[in-house]
Formats: structure tokens, C-alpha cells, sequence
């Protein structure tokens, strides 16, 4: 019977688990997309609009997903 009690207790929390390592995902496509970015700004700043427009856009892309792992939990939690 200790082991349901316990089981209850930590399904309390299990969104913000999953949210947490949902946006494990984000952050990392964040941090390549700058790093990237920046690279591509050394090499060649004659193409700065360019490059930094596609920056933008891979950062609202990858932010939407940040967002979606934050509604997720409410959605299908009980």
C-alpha cells in the first residue's frame, strides 16, 4: 500500500518533469542556431540581413516548440 501512496504523490509533479526535459530540445536548437549564426556572420558579414532574418525565424521555430511542451502537460493531464 506504501508504494500506490508514493505513486500518487509524485504524479502531482509529472508535468513539470516532462516540461523540463521538453525543453531540453529548444534550448539546444537555441544555442546551435546563434552559434551557427555567429559563425556564418564572421565568415561572410556582407550577408548580415540574411543571415540574421533566418536566425530569427529558426528562433520563433524552435521557441513554438518550448511552448508546446509547456501546454502539453495542462492538455493531457488529469
Amino acid at each position: 500500500m506504501a508504494a500506490t501512496e508514493t505513486l500518487a504523490a509524485v504524479s502531482g509533479s509529472l508535468g513539470s518533469i516532462g516540461y523540463g526535459l521538453s525543453a531540453i530540445g529548444p534550448g539546444i536548437g537555441v544555442g546551435i542556431i546563434f552559434g551557427n549564426g555567429t559563425q556564418a556572420l564572421a565568415r561572410q558579414p556582407e550577408a548580415a540581413g540574411l543571415i540574421r532574418a533566418n536566425q530569427i525565424l529558426g528562433f520563433a521555430f524552435c521557441e513554438a516548440l518550448a511552448l508546446i511542451g509547456i501546454v502539453m502537460p495542462f492538455v493531457f493531464g488529469r
